[in-house]
């Protein structure tokens, strides 16, 4: 349980119905409104939504397959580009990638083919007797990979593909990463994100080792004398600090250890729940943040950041669902100091309210107060030094907090490859993460074959 906010109160609902308020947040669609949608697919040349998916599905591709009955064929062709094309349909913000980019969007009825529902559609619908790739012949070669999440896991796959074993080393007791512990729970419902770890499994040659860290148990240096490659997919493991004073009273808290929890716990009703709460950010962890708690029972949900609308993370899709759900957007308020009471606990946040002037954000000298009993903080994640403190990480080129990686994720460590949020390249996305994986892969089979033909 969470010790920060144990002295709150429980759900007045039970379990059953708070279930209830997790169910799927874009139900899937049958196969009469798959049907309807693929008909509306132009199948372009040369199709703009595939240039805006970060993992190259062939999008004209799989949909034609669907238009014409063959689910199948639809979801080796998604798998074939995104091994995680399941969880990806389900959390990618399609608004602002492929649907977005559809040429529906220009047409007379203003209305983009939902791509990420025929996704999910094909891949929820199709039935694998086995898994639908098969591993080439053992190369002999081992490659370790740091981290379960979805760079890691698409990184493993692939590397599995080409016949190569693979041990993943995963701190948390399940695999999986932001899919398991870190996305809204009406997002990602039921046991799927486990389930989709099993299926990219099955291609066989991965092992994944559990309870072991990078910076304790594990080094980067031990990691490479064992292994043929080693590829990190680390995340952003530590969230940011606001640097106030009584930042860690009880009450406070990281939204995404609320998330964690919420998404690990087999009753809902054994939550704290505070009646009003502030979330702090303006990304798509805040608005999970905010939402979830609203749908736990809390009666006063506000969400506040420091800018304007247009500045905001979170999408206008991911907005709207915080409005739904009666979640209040405050912004142009910094966070300023943490309200206690006489038990030493939350009690509310006061805040100065801010505005841009010559491109740079000030305070007005206004302030004012917010009630609450709890305050999460989804200001963003961060790296977490200690995993690269043994010698041989420390050597790690980096951009800021993150590792430095090329095009092909490639580190300026010989053998040592990187993706997903721990690095610089792209947006902090899933599919994009994906996509890294993927790509390492690629790159440390061509290096491995080429040093195979040198010898």
């Amino acid at each position: 349980m969470i010790e920060s906010l144990n002295h709150l109160p429980r759900p007045s609902t039970d379990n059953a119905s708070l279930a209830e308020h997790f169910s799927d947040l874009a139900p899937a669609l049958n196969a009469r409104q798959a049907a309807v949608e693929a008909s509306r697919c132009l199948y372009c040349y040369d199709a703009p939504c595939v240039n805006a998916c970060p993992s190259d599905i062939d999008i004209p591709s799989f949909i034609r397959n669907i238009h014409q009955e063959n689910v199948q064929g639809a979801a080796e062709k998604i798998l074939s580009a995104n091994i995680l094309g399941g969880s990806c349909a389900r959390v990618c913000p399609t608004e602002i990638l492929c649907q977005q980019a559809c040429v529906r969007n220009h047409h007379q009825e203003c209305a983009p083919v939902l791509i990420g529902l025929l996704q999910r559609y094909a891949l929820d619908n199709a039935e694998f007797k086995e898994h639908p790739f098969q591993r080439a012949a053992s190369s002999g070669k081992r490659i370790a990979v740091v981290g379960a999440g979805p760079a890691g896991l698409s990184c493993a796959h692939r590397l599995a593909w080409h016949g190569h074993d693979v041990v993943i080393f995963e701190a948390r007791p399940k695999a999986g990463g932001l899919n398991e512990y870190g996305i809204a729970k009406y997002k990602v419902v039921d046991d799927f994100a486990q389930r989709e770890v099993d299926f990219v499994l099955q291609i066989g040659g991965i092992e994944i080792r559990h309870g072991h860290v990078l910076g304790e148990n594990l080094s980067l240096g031990e990691l490479q004398q064992q292994f043929d490659a080693v590829f990190l997919g680390l995340g952003l493991a530590a969230s940011r600090q606001l640097g106030l004073a009584d930042e860690n009273a009880p009450g406070v808290l990281a939204a995404t250890d609320y998330i964690r929890e919420l998404r690990q716990a087999d009753d809902l009703s054994t939550l704290p729940v505070a009646d009003r709460c502030i979330v702090l950010g303006a990304g798509n962890t805040a608005i999970d943040m905010a939402v979830q708690m609203a749908r736990l029972g809390a009666r006063d949900v506000n969400l506040v950041y420091r800018r304007g609308f247009e500045d905001m993370g979170a999408t206008e899709h991911e907005q709207h669902i915080a409005k739904e759900n009666q979640v209040r957007l405050l912004t142009w308020a910094q966070p300023e100091q943490v309200l206690l009471d006489d038990q030493g606990r939350v009690r509310g946040m006061r805040f100065a309210r801010t505005r841009l002037s010559e491109g740079r954000l000030h305070t007005t000298g206004e302030t004012f107060e917010l009630a609450a009993a709890a305050i999460f903080k989804a200001i963003g994640q961060t790296f977490d030094d200690h995993a690269l403190s043994d010698s041989s990480a420390q050597a790690l080129a980096r951009d800021g907090e993150r590792i430095r990686v090329d095009e092909h994720m490639r580190t300026n460590l010989p053998a040592v490859y990187a993706g997903g949020d721990c690095t610089h390249l792209g947006q902090d996305l899933t599919v994009q993460a994906v996509q890294h994986g993927k790509v390492a892969a690629e790159a440390i089979h061509a290096q491995l074959m080429l040093n195979v033909e040198a010898a």
